[in-house]
């Protein structure tokens, strides 16, 4: 029988009850978990991973579709990244961030190379949440102003500043937390809030949507515009040509500073370093975590531009974190680097997309009726899920909870039965495998999530259902 490696190096078969159940009842008597009702979780205990594939104890396989939480870029267990986190462990395990040091110095240069010309520094934190937070705080001191706008359909962090970015459901609790937040639409052609029919009048009703919220919130105000270069969680929504742009224009002619979000969509996700390099347009001050090193060990980023590096060069930024820019994260981030460079990961990504992904998506969305829309880039698609084709009503409600969650979650067990683990969020399946996945293992992924539309298929209201209904 299979073994992997348990605590304390003593090795684990799959299969182990005894094990399994132990790390459930840790589980279940002292983890707190996030976003849940702690009483109604029940958390499946993973045993190990390799590649697009993890396992849990029983020694079921699962693809892993979800990259875990869109983070796990270069899969799990890569040989690389554990390989550098061991050595560097090895020689400096630690180091405080007032000193200088080789792995950070080397991640913050090769970061700064990749991204677009006008860019000069790098600003490590933790995470995502505390890149946002700090990139808000460099873009008040810069203009001296204190508002920012964000987008309804975004999500950026659960810190105080970061949720009130946020524009999902998950900022209600939390709303007061930085009154000085905003927010407006952005494009959204299938769901248009501007009654667009195409994508170049989705554009441009959403810019000139935008520009008023700029009038009517005081552009002296505004010190900072954020959105997702691709919205993540909440839609991953592909900008019209020359939306990102437009915005850029609109915040040189206001003197606001423009802010890309890239924690999950950059790193290779949509097929480049950075995903700004797909429209044509150069922030500010791009925003990154996840992918930089797959998560192994937490990281995240502000890379700052020349501009408003200089404003902090006789002045002090008046923040820091113990563990910026770890070694050990560090570590994983320039072999993250290396391994893109020497397994052509990019070109891996974009080749699978448009041979693999983008046609068997579109087929599924011309062969099931439940699909009202499918939309992406790289390793980072949407599957939209209607229970009406014509009128495009959700199969499942906005921020459904309890029943009326019930067909999201039958779609979501038809794929974990099979072999899959989807990231759902809302009437959507993501299709976020690890960019590593091999074509078999990415068929063969698609091919499940194939399967499973046929149980959203069970919930769309055909004519003769709509005429019994009358």
């Amino acid at each position: 029988m299979e073994t992997f490696p348990g605590p304390h190096g003593q090795p684990i078969s799959f299969g182990d009850d005894q094990a399994e159940s132990e790390v459930r009842a840790d589980d279940r008597q002292y983890v707190f978990h996030s976003w849940s009702a702690q009483a109604h979780i029940d958390p499946l205990p993973v045993a190990t991973g390799r590649g697009a594939t993890f396992w849990d104890y029983q020694g079921t396989e699962y693809l892993d579709f979800s990259s875990q939480l869109v983070n796990l870029n270069l899969g799990h267990q890569h040989p690389r990244l554990v390989a550098a986190i061991q050595e560097q462990a090895g020689r400096m395990a630690t180091i405080a961030p007032a000193f200088a040091n080789d792995v950070r110095g080397e991640l913050a240069r090769r970061i700064v190379q990749a991204a677009p010309e006008g860019f000069a520094k790098v600003f490590f934190t933790n995470g995502g949440a505390e890149a946002n937070e700090n990139a808000v705080r460099m873009a008040r001191l810069h203009t001296g102003k204190r508002k920012v706008l964000s987008q309804y359909r975004s999500y950026h962090g659960s810190t105080s500043t970061a949720i009130s970015l946020t524009g999902d459901p998950r900022r209600w609790p939390n709303d007061a937390a930085d009154p000085a937040v905003a927010h407006f639409f952005g494009p959204y052609l299938y769901r248009s809030a501007f009654h667009a029919r195409t994508e170049d009048e989705e554009c441009r009703r959403a810019l000139e949507h935008l520009e008023q919220v700029i009038v009517l919130e005081g552009a002296s105000t505004i010190a900072a515009i954020i959105v997702e270069t691709v919205v993540g969680t909440n839609g991953i929504l592909v900008p019209p040509p020359g939306y990102l742009p437009g915005v850029r224009e609109l915040c040189d002619r206001y003197g606001i500073v423009l802010i890309a979000d890239e924690v999950m969509a950059g790193f290779g996700r949509v097929g480049t370093v950075f995903a700004v390099e797909n429209f044509g347009v150069v922030p500010d001050l791009i925003t990154f975590a996840k992918g930089i090193n797959s998560g192994y060990v937490p990281l995240g980023g502000v890379v700052i531009s020349e501009a408003i590096a200089a404003t902090f060069d006789d002045r002090a930024f008046p923040g820091g974190l113990t563990y910026s820019g770890h070694p050990l994260a560090c570590a994983a981030g320039v072999a993250t680097f290396e391994a893109f460079e020497q397994e052509n990961i990019l070109a891996h990504v974009q080749d699978l997309a448009e041979r693999v992904v983008r046609p068997r998506l579109e087929d599924m969305a011309v062969r099931h009726p439940s699909v009202g829309e499918v939309r992406g880039l790289g390793m980072f698609w949407a599957v939209e899920l209607v229970r009406d084709p014509e009128t495009r009503e959700p199969l499942v409600p906005f921020n459904a909870a309890g029943p009326d969650a019930a067909p999201m979650n039958e779609v979501a067990a038809a794929c974990k039965s099979a072999g899959l683990w989807p990231f759902v969020h809302f009437n959507r399946l993501h299709v976020t495998p690890p960019l590593i996945i091999t074509e078999e293992d990415l068929v063969r992924g698609l091919g499940i999530i194939d399967q499973a539309l046929e149980v959203a298929d069970s919930h769309v209201r055909t004519a003769d259902h709509a005429a019994a209904q009358s």
